[in-house]
């Protein structure tokens, strides 16, 4: 009769050899045989299901242990360079185990995100419990490095552009792809660095002069983290999106829908359609569709796609490219409502009166088929009776019925009074090289302020449609401004002459009547950009807090889920609500709904500062040639360190440095926005006219640096600049204020 081992016993066999935790290997190390093996079988599965052991297939191992070979993923490289793995089948209850990369001299190259089979080894003693070794890779998706490339005399190193980079990497003389000195290149990580000296790289693409056009959205993309390229799981699970069909959805195929966009439109979410409503009770009355892409059903919840939407939170533009927050499988294809192709939806049906006030709507999933994709400037023109062969078919039973309802729900707007800012929107246009070719502001046709008016329409519907069915969304919140910028204001306004109302409640009608004083003066671009800089920025929230600039009690974006993971999140929310099937709003998403909001609400002010950065950098790249030239322009900001100018043929922003406005002390006043010298009393103020030299453009920064020449008309005395480190002199009351500052100073060191 053989031995049968204990259950230590059989546990510290499994402990010492990982590769060898079948049954037969079990029974043959400790020479069990015959009707032993049953008794043998019996301590295994009691093992297992006291939770010391776990079966797989036919082997049992430690379930706070990881197998021998083991799925990882590529986690990025620690400050020292090393790669780490995280381990994919980790079942155990307590802390993940940290899984060390080591590479072989023949390995290729690992970056983060990268899916590897390994052999796995555990260690002791270390801040990490396992060491892996490559058995194949899974996938390729290596991590990207873009910065400035300086030759060296065997190769040379890479400079990162990221804010906050110091590190620099090495790059052997075989792996530098012929880059020249200075050049911009995007690298990836050659393996993991050695214990001693720089990570090594090797450049994959050289993209040229950094000041270059294709390389400033580059820059912008890399600085504020956009994620830029797609992991290959979400592209493979975009690739098997079959187009949706019919099923049980209503079929809205034989309504005259169509897209309006710009010309250059990446992606078509939307589409519209004005009926008159043949119901006699609402003579004069209007049936507005608006039907939105149908991007639920391909992203559900808790899928690769839905993952990585959430993470990029929306698509950033810029003016050479787009980063989508899909695929191009599904915003380019599939979610896009191209013409003549059936296409997946989800579709509101609403009811206007004659004079533009919404009296009903009804939401349906549905199965559209767009009957053209026109631009903006075209159905403008054929409603000022300028027809092309594109719109002319549809004048009368598309076109003019669209602005027909548009000019009822103006007259609704015009009872509302949201905010109506004129601040005109700047298009810097490429030529084939991608080189700034021109700047010019865009138009604000009709056709632009009839989409507007239908989307504010259909958000509005979504959000009153879940909140009366009680179900959890995101909204879109605009708080009204602080009593702080609301002063500020004020002090701007009094400047230029105008009055805004104090001592009420403060509604969006007091700031247009602000903006209609200014209109037609020379300082409506002023009062305009004074008055969007009081706002206070929008964002996204469960909690129902209304939205000030529109004057809308209830609002939730629903119009636009290519682009925005919130309008994903309310299409989730109807499809639950109306029962539409399985892929609504989770019980997950609904418990995480603050962090999402919170996390989208970032993922927006970041593309939105990414867009800017790049706007400036092309701006700069545009007028770097101009350097030395005259521009006209007018104050748009007051700091302690200078004077900000905004440039009237470009709309740039320019800063005249506080050193370059003579050698005598400018006192700055925060509340009322002003510099004023001490000796002279020049006041300089935001909204006044100047005339600037151009003495500087970075283009690798966007930054302009600007000379003053002239202040309303009025010729800048120029004297010699403030000798470094001799002390300024101070207003008496300043002076004052300084010492007893430093007075109390002194006063904390001696305690």
């Amino acid at each position: 009769m053989s031995q049968i081992p204990s259950k230590p016993q059989i546990l510290d066999w499994i402990a010492d050899h990982p590769g060898q935790t079948s049954k037969r290997d079990i029974a043959k190390a400790f020479g069990v045989k015959g009707a032993d093996r049953i008794d043998l079988k019996r301590i295994l599965r009691e093992l297992e299901e006291e939770g010391h052991l776990q079966k797989k297939g036919k082997t049992y191992r430690d379930p706070e242990k990881l197998p021998p070979v083991s799925v990882l993923q590529v986690l990025p490289p620690n400050d020292d360079g090393d790669l780490f793995a995280k381990p994919l089948e980790w079942h155990g209850e307590g802390a993940e185990p940290r899984v060390l990369y080591i590479a072989r001299q023949t390995d290729p190259a690992l970056g983060a995100g990268d899916r590897i089979l390994a052999r796995l080894a555990e260690v002791k003693g270390n801040e990490h419990q396992y060491e892996a070794r490559l058995i194949r890779k899974i996938g390729t998706n290596p991590a990207r490095i873009l910065g400035i490339f300086r030759k060296g005399a065997e190769g040379g190193r890479i400079l990162p552009i990221d804010k906050g980079a110091d590190k620099e990497w090495q790059v052997a003389a075989g792996a530098t792809h012929g880059a020249k000195d200075g050049e911009l290149v995007e690298a990836e990580q050659a393996g993991p660095r050695a214990r001693m000296g720089l990570p090594r790289a090797r450049i994959v693409e050289r993209l040229g002069d950094p000041t270059a056009p294709k390389a400033v959205s580059l820059i912008a993309i890399h600085q504020h983290g956009i994620p830029d390229a797609f992991p290959d799981d979400v592209i493979a699970e975009a690739d098997r999106a079959k187009p949706a069909g019919l099923g049980e959805r209503e079929d809205l195929r034989h309504l005259p829908l169509v897209t309006i966009d710009p010309p250059d439109a990446r992606d078509r979410d939307d589409a519209v359609l004005a009926q008159p409503d043949d119901d006699p009770k609402n003579g004069g009355g209007y049936v507005i569709w608006v039907a939105i892409a149908d991007v639920a059903h391909y992203v559900r919840p808790g899928t690769a796609l839905d993952r990585e939407a959430r993470k990029r939170g929306n698509s950033t533009y810029f003016p050479d490219r787009v980063v989508p927050m899909l695929p191009d499988r599904l915003s380019g294809d599939l979610c896009s409502l191209h013409e003549g192709v059936p296409r997946a939806c989800v579709a509101v049906r609403m009811k206007i009166d004659a004079h533009g006030t919404k009296i009903g709507h009804r939401f349906t999933r549905g199965l559209m088929q767009s009957a053209g994709a026109l631009a903006y400037a075209d159905v403008q023109a054929a409603q000022d009776g300028r027809p092309d062969e594109r719109t002319a078919p549809l004048m009368a039973d598309v076109i003019a019925p669209l602005y027909a309802a548009y000019e009822a729900l103006t007259r609704a707007r015009a009872a509302r009074q949201p905010l109506d800012l004129d601040l005109p929107e700047r298009r810097i246009e490429l030529s084939e090289d991608g080189h700034v070719s021109s700047v010019k502001f865009r138009d604000r046709l009709d056709a632009h302020r009839l989409i507007e008016e239908f989307m504010i329409l259909a958000n509005v519907a979504a959000a009153e449609e879940l909140t009366r069915l009680r179900r959890p969304l995101l909204f879109r919140v605009h708080e009204e401004p602080s009593p702080e910028k609301l002063d500020a204001l004020r002090e701007v306004a009094s400047a230029s002459g105008f009055t805004l109302a104090k001592g009420q409640v403060l509604q969006t009608r007091h700031l247009n009547d602000l903006l209609d004083q200014a209109m037609g003066t020379e300082f409506s671009e002023l009062i305009n950009l004074s008055t969007l800089r009081s706002m206070t920025q929008a964002y996204y929230s469960p909690e129902h807090l209304g939205h000030f600039g529109l004057a809308l009690r209830s609002y939730a974006h629903f119009t636009s889920p290519i682009r925005r993971y919130a309008d994903l999140i309310v299409h989730r929310a109807l499809i639950t609500a109306h029962g539409w099937g399985k892929d609504g709003l989770s019980p997950d998403e609904i418990e995480t709904l603050e962090a999402t909001a919170e996390h989208i609400s970032d993922t927006e002010r970041r593309s939105m500062a990414a867009e800017r950065d790049t706007t400036d950098r092309y701006l700069a790249a545009y007028l770097s040639e101009r350097v030395g030239n005259e521009f006209t322009g007018r104050v748009s900001g007051i700091a302690r360190f200078g004077v900000f100018v905004k440039l009237d043929e470009t709309g740039a922003d320019g800063l005249v440095p506080i050193r370059e406005l003579g050698n005598e002390y400018f006192h700055f006043d925060r509340e009322a926005q002003t510099l004023m010298g001490a000796d002279t009393g020049l006041e300089i103020g935001i909204g006044q006219r100047v005339t600037v030299r151009l003495s500087e453009a970075v283009p690798v920064t966007g930054g302009l640096t600007l000379e003053l020449l002239d202040i309303e008309g009025k010729t800048l005395g120029r004297g010699p600049a403030r000798t470094r480190g001799k002390p300024a002199r101070r207003a008496p009351a300043k002076a004052k204020k300084a010492a007893a500052k430093a007075k109390r100073k002194v006063i904390r060191k001696r305690r």
